[in-house]
C-alpha cells in the first residue's frame, strides 16, 4: 500500500444524464439536440440513439447499489434540462423533478454524497431552434432552469456545478462539429463560449441563494500541451493549442480576460462582448473541477522537421489513441493552484476505455486498473505539496451512451448489456473499493 489521502476525500464516480437515463420520451421529458444530432444519419459512430443508453431512469436503483458495492462516499451526475423544463424556458414539468428527488434522496438515503451538475451538453432542442448558446436569451432561460433545480433540491444537495466542459459546449460541438448541434463556424462557437462564461458567472448567486452552505464551481476539460518538436513552429503551435483550449475559459473566470495571443488569431470572429459580462464571469466560486485523461502533441509540419521532444509511447495508450501520462496531470494541478489559486480542485473525471470482453463471467480490465493506478499513485505526494485536492472521480460508473461514439467506448467501471441493462462490476471496480477502503493506492 502506498500513498495515503486525507480524511474526507471524495471518492466517486462520474455520469451524466443523457448518456445514462435513456426514457427520452417518457413522463413528459422535451427533446434535446443529443436527441435530434443522434437521430442525423452518420452523426454517431455506431447508429445509435441516447435512448435507451444504460436506461438508468428505470435502473438508477440497481446503478446506486452499485456505488454502495464500490463503496462510493460521493456521485456525480447532473439534470436533464428538458426532463425539467420540456421546452427550455417555458413550463416546468413536475414528473422530471421528481425523478431527481428520488434519485438525491436514495443517494442520501446510502450514504452517497450527490455532486450536481446543471449543464451537461442536452440544451433543448426548442432553444436551439431559437439560436440555442448563441442567443443570449438562453442564458436567461439557463438561470430560470437552474434556479427551478436548486429551489427543489438545494435543501439536500450541497454540491453543485455549473458546466461541463465549456470546451466542448462551443468549439468541439460549434466549430468542429463533432458534438451536438454539429454546427462549423467558429464566430458562432465562440458566441456560445462567452454565453456560457457569462451563465456561469450569473448562476452561482442564484445557486448560492437557494441552496445554503453549497460549494459551488465550474468543470473544465483540460489538456497541457507539449511541441512535438524543438521547431520553433511546434512550440507556437503548442502555444496557440493552450492559450484557445486552456486559457480561454480559465482566463476569464480570473478576471484576467480573453488571452490576447487567441484573441487576435481569431480576429473577426471574436464574440460580442456585452457591458458587464466580464466582471459578471468573476463570480468568486468554491472550486474548479478538472476533467484530465491525456495531454496534448502539436506538430506544425510546416515548420521543418526538428528533434522530437515529446513521443507518444504507442504501447501505453487507451484504445481510443490517447496516451497516459499522469505526470501532465501533476503538472497542470501544479500550475492550476500556483497561477489560480481556487480554494479547492477537484478531479472530477478520469478515467480510460478498452476493450472489454466477458471472459469466464468477468471483466479483467488491467489496463483500466494500470491506468487508475497510475493517476492516483501521483496524488498523495501532490496534495502533500499543497495543491488543494479534494476529491477523485472515476469517468465513469458503468458504460454508457459516449457521444458521438455510441456506445463503442466503455468507461465504466461496471460493464452494461444494453440488451439486457445488466450490470456487472469489472476487476477494475473491484479495485477501487479496496482503494477506498484503504484510503489509499493499493496494488
Amino acid at each position: 500500500m502506498t500513498g495515503t489521502f486525507p480524511a474526507g476525500f471524495y471518492w466517486g464516480a462520474a455520469t451524466a444524464a443523457f448518456q445514462i437515463e435513456g426514457a427520452t420520451k417518457e413522463d413528459g421529458r422535451g427533446e434535446s439536440i443529443w436527441d435530434r444530432f443522434a437521430a442525423t444519419p452518420g452523426a454517431i459512430l455506431t447508429g445509435e440513439t441516447g435512448d435507451p443508453a444504460a436506461d438508468s431512469y428505470h435502473h438508477y436503483p440497481d446503478d446506486i447499489a452499485l456505488m454502495q458495492q464500490i463503496g462510493l462516499n460521493s456521485y456525480r451526475f447532473s439534470i436533464a434540462w428538458p426532463r425539467v423544463v420540456p421546452d427550455g424556458d417555458g413550463a416546468v414539468n413536475p414528473k422530471g423533478l421528481d425523478y431527481y428527488d428520488r434519485v438525491v434522496d436514495a443517494l442520501l438515503a446510502a450514504g452517497i454524497k450527490p455532486f450536481v451538475t446543471l449543464y451537461h451538453w442536452d440544451l433543448p432542442q426548442a432553444l436551439q431552434d431559437r439560436g440555442g448558446w448563441a442567443n443570449r436569451a438562453t442564458v436567461d432561460a439557463y438561470l430560470r432552469y437552474a434556479e427551478v433545480v436548486v429551489k427543489r433540491l438545494g435543501d439536500r444537495v450541497k454540491q453543485w456545478m455549473t458546466h461541463n466542459e465549456p470546451w466542448c459546449i462551443s468549439i468541439l460541438s460549434h466549430e468542429l462539429g463533432k458534438h451536438a448541434p454539429g454546427l462549423q463556424d467558429t464566430k458562432i462557437a465562440l458566441q456560445v463560449a462567452h454565453h456560457i462564461l457569462l451563465s456561469h458567472g450569473k448562476v452561482v448567486p442564484i445557486v448560492r441563494q437557494h441552496s445554503p452552505n453549497a460549494e459551488v464551481g465550474i468543470v473544465l476539460n483540460l489538456n497541457p500541451s507539449y511541441p512535438a518538436t524543438d521547431t520553433e513552429a511546434d512550440k507556437r503551435a503548442a502555444d496557440m493549442f493552450h492559450a484557445k483550449f486552456n486559457l480561454w475559459f480559465l482566463d476569464p473566470l480570473a478576471g484576467r480576460g480573453y488571452p490576447q495571443s487567441a484573441w487576435q488569431d481569431y480576429s473577426a470572429n471574436v464574440p460580442h462582448i456585452a457591458a458587464g459580462d466580464m466582471e459578471a464571469m468573476t463570480v468568486p466560486t468554491d472550486f474548479l473541477g478538472v476533467n484530465y485523461y491525456s495531454r496534448a502533441i502539436l506538430h506544425d509540419p510546416k515548420g521543418g522537421v526538428g528533434k522530437i521532444v515529446t513521443r507518444r509511447n504507442p504501447v501505453n495508450m487507451m484504445s481510443r489513441g490517447w496516451d497516459v501520462a499522469p505526470h501532465s496531470m501533476v503538472e497542470l494541478l501544479t500550475w492550476l493552484h500556483k497561477d489560480y489559486a481556487y480554494p479547492k480542485l477537484m478531479i472530477t473525471e478520469n478515467g480510460a476505455t478498452y476493450d472489454d470482453v466477458i471472459w469466464d463471467g468477468q471483466i479483467h480490465d488491467l489496463a483500466r486498473i494500470d491506468y487508475i493506478k497510475q493517476h492516483l499513485k501521483v496524488l498523495p505526494d501532490l496534495i502533500a505539496s499543497g495543491v488543494p485536492l479534494t476529491g477523485y472521480f472515476c469517468w465513469s460508473l458503468l458504460d454508457n451512451f459516449e457521444w458521438a461514439e455510441g456506445t463503442r467506448d466503455r468507461f465504466g467501471l461496471a460493464y452494461t448489456d444494453f440488451t439486457t441493462q445488466h450490470r456487472l462490476l469489472k476487476d477494475s471496480g473491484y479495485w477501487y473499493k479496496r482503494v477506498i477502503q484503504a484510503n489509499a493506492v493499493v496494488d
